[in-house]
């Protein structure tokens, strides 16, 4: 084919392109693409494993049931008590990161803590004092001595960063869905 004739294929392949005639090449791709995506999401969960629905405001907010020490009862035995926390998922976060409201609920007093770790946070800078959680369970998904860190100021809600996400075997956003397999 001569360049003049491929030239006037790829002008003749623009102008559809432009007019709207390329729908039916759209529909295609998408379509594969939500097949893919539902390989995962279709299936049954594994045991073990959790969901967290997208809520209305496009972001995955995880209600967690959170033991942040296993405290000892009257007999010397260890027991926790979970305390319900609400994470907004965050894959850029490198931990989990608790507002300093949130750490008191669960037992932690922010004000005894060593704030020696420097973080950055979409409010700026302020430094984070590190804790253990005894564990995090979201949906069944559950995880032990999870690290996190107290950010001092600057964060208005707790995230579920990457020390817990990136601990489980798979974790997967579909457009309604992240799913969890620890």
């Amino acid at each position: 084919m001569s360049s003049f004739a491929k030239l006037a294929v790829v002008a003749a392949a623009s102008a559809a392109l432009s007019a709207g005639a390329v729908q039916a090449f759209q529909a295609e791709p998408l379509r594969l693409a939500r097949l893919d995506a539902q390989g995962f999401a279709a299936g049954p969960l594994k045991p073990g494993g959790g969901a967290v629905a997208k809520a209305a405001d496009g972001h995955f907010w995880a209600e967690a049931e959170v033991a942040a020490q296993a405290a000892r009862n009257a007999q010397g035995a260890a027991q926790s008590t979970d305390t319900r926390v609400r994470f907004l998922v965050d894959t850029g976060a490198t931990a989990v990161a608790l507002t300093p409201q949130d750490a008191a609920r669960l037992g932690f007093r922010p004000q005894d803590l060593k704030y020696a770790h420097n973080v950055t946070t979409a409010g700026g800078s302020a430094r984070a004092a590190a804790v253990t959680l005894a564990s995090v369970s979201i949906d069944g998904a559950r995880l032990e001595n999870v690290q996190a860190l107290v950010v001092s100021d600057g964060l208005d809600v707790s995230l579920l960063g990457m020390s817990y996400l990136g601990r489980l075997t798979r974790f997967e956003a579909t457009r309604e869905t992240l799913r969890l397999e620890p």
